[in-house]
């Protein structure tokens, strides 16, 4: 299960089942869990923590140091939880001192080419498309759509079950179960065939479409729409991850 022209440093510790071809680079302070399928010429570099069941493809670059001036070489991780599908010339770099980690959670597919920047954190179920490009210290929410050659701001948070329109480029927030696009970004109604998918009931449907209805078209500022959400609707979990996201923004969301 391991090709003999893999380089592995002696000091990574290796799982079981775990599937290395030829010419992978493994470095010190490597660990790599359980039925891992790691394609030829990947790169998994020193802090890398990778979980159980994933699949990384070739030219895939796991642990880079961060591009991030402020890095002093300190002591950090880039982890991938399980079951990633991690295609072609993906980049996940270390964390800095800022929050000592980068994270990938479990079930996601990140697509040819994404960059993943220091200290970032990515969810769980998520699709992440081709070329898309994050800045340090970015969070994505659980199953989230990214599609593809996105570019996003330092910082910014991605709310859980939004689809974000290709070729876009944002330095505010996205909140939850939204669809954002056009040019520049902005609001484009609710996720519904995705949150439909997800299985989210339509009473659940209309109560997320009633908060935006109040954010987008009820002409008030955003402490106000929030207030009045607070007054007149059930606050459902879905409506409370609403106004407990945009509340916490500390970019604001985009409109």
């Amino acid at each position: 299960m391991i090709s003999p022209l893999a380089s592995i440093h002696p000091e990574a510790i290796i799982g079981e089942n775990v599937e290395i071809g030829p010419f992978v680079f493994i470095d010190k302070n490597v660990v790599i869990g359980d039925n891992n399928k790691i394609m030829p010429n990947a790169n998994i570099l020193y802090g890398s923590r990778i979980g159980n069941g994933n699949t990384i493809f070739p030219g895939a670059v796991i642990g880079g140091i961060p591009q991030d001036l402020k890095y002093r070489g300190e002591e950090t991780t880039a982890e991938i939880g399980d079951n990633n599908v991690i295609r072609e010339n993906v980049t996940v770099n270390r964390g800095t001192a800022a929050k000592g980690r980068t994270v990938v959670g479990n079930n996601n597919l990140i697509m040819e080419g994404v960059h993943v920047a220091h200290d970032a954190i990515i969810g769980n179920g998520c699709i992440i498309g081709n070329s898309t490009k994050m800045a340090g210290e970015i969070i994505i929410d659980d199953s989230a759509i990214v599609s593809a050659n996105v570019l996003m701001h330092q910082f910014c948070h991605v709310g859980s079950h939004v689809m974000i329109q290709g070729g876009s480029r944002f330095s505010k927030d996205i909140p939850p179960f939204i669809i954002a696009g056009r040019e520049p970004i902005s609001y484009a109604g609710i996720n519904i065939i995705g949150l439909r998918r997800r299985g989210f009931t339509n009473e659940a449907i209309d109560n997320i479409h009633n908060a935006y209805r109040i954010i987008y078209q009820g002409g008030l500022n955003t402490s106000d729409a929030l207030a009045k959400i607070e007054e007149e609707l059930t606050l459902t979990p879905e409506v409370e991850y609403i106004v407990n996201f945009i509340r916490s923004s500390s970019r604001g969301i985009i409109k």
